[in-house]
């Protein structure tokens, strides 16, 4: 029988230190990095979650709001940190569209991270700038029919929630209007408002408070079916039949992260759901939460992929 050797001795000493650092996880403020400016639907379900996530976690979780390139500088933050628990991703479709959208994207999506569950899931609300005359989904289509390419639609970036709504509009009512990206939902939005571009579809969170102020006026919710928080207001397959579109927040951690600290994460999310403020503010603003394994996550995020990636190469939606 050969004594251990110190190769040995190391491999036990790192699971033992990777044992002792889990146990102790966290023990200082978890950044959860939105890669999206303030006031879109990203930023805005962080701030939903990251007070509560913090009780149950018991350190701060702070929002950092690193945006840019479509929400992939502050994806690649969160690929390239210290898989320790202390930096985690709440990323929306766009990470599933960027591998389609940009074959030179400096990380793996599917390699460089470890889905841990997800958050939410939403509707989004087409708008229209009050200069707009079209007061319904017919109006619209009416009006860009009859100006091809003379109208425009803001989104929070290429391959984003909005863009990719705004082709499946375009897509299903056989017409064409102009895609003007901006750098997240919140300045998409605040042009729409000032009547920079004619419509857009930015989260149903986001512009329903505008729409209710009269800022902008609200034809339809992107959903297949009416939304509780805005009963009034009718979806767009009333008008195009088949129509269905939501949104997704999913909560990441870089790839590497102990599995220890993924499931002590996953469980202060689970948590997170289940308290009754978070769940009373998601009913108010017509959010869906949701809370999935790691492993769910993972093959979700996967299938997401694979299905825009998919529908940008045969759509040939580019970057813009």
């Amino acid at each position: 029988m050969h004594a251990p050797n110190r190769w040995t001795f190391t491999v036990v000493a790192l699971l033992a230190a990777a044992a002792a650092t889990a146990q102790t996880y966290p023990d200082r403020p978890v950044r959860l990095i939105a890669p999206w400016p303030p006031g879109g639907s990203v930023d805005t379900t962080a701030r939903y979650i990251n007070e509560q996530l913090g009780k149950e976690l018991g350190q701060p979780v702070v929002i950092e709001n690193r945006s840019g390139a479509t929400g992939n500088i502050g994806s690649e933050a969160v690929a390239r940190a210290k898989p320790d628990g202390y930096t985690l991703l709440i990323n929306t479709i766009t990470i599933a569209t960027a591998p389609a959208l940009f074959p030179g994207l400096p990380f793996d999506v599917l390699k460089d991270f470890a889905p841990i569950s997800l958050v939410a899931e939403a509707p989004h609300l087409l708008i229209v700038t009050n200069k707009v005359p079209a007061k319904s989904v017919a109006e619209l289509v009416a009006l860009m029919r009859a100006n091809p390419g003379k109208l425009s639609y803001s989104s929070a970036g290429s391959g984003s929630n909005f863009h990719m709504a705004g082709e499946l509009f375009k897509e299903m009512s056989k017409t064409f209007a102009l895609h003007v990206p901006y750098r997240g939902g919140g300045p998409a939005l605040l042009d729409t408002i000032s009547g920079q571009v004619e419509f857009s579809f930015p989260s149903l969170t986001a512009a329903l408070p505008q729409a209710t102020a009269g800022r902008v006026r609200a034809l339809a919710v992107t959903s297949g079916t009416r939304s509780p928080a805005a009963p009034d207001v009718p979806a767009i397959a009333e008008t195009l039949p088949g129509y269905n579109f939501t949104s997704w927040q999913l909560v990441l951690a870089p790839a590497g992260t102990p599995p220890e600290i993924l499931a002590r994460i996953h469980r202060a999310i689970v948590a997170t759901m289940k308290a009754p403020q978070v769940q009373e503010r998601y009913a108010r603003e017509g959010t869906i939460q949701r809370s999935t394994s790691p492993a769910e996550a993972a093959a979700f995020l996967k299938d997401e992929v694979a299905r825009w990636t998919k529908i940008v190469r045969e759509r040939g939606i580019k970057a813009d």
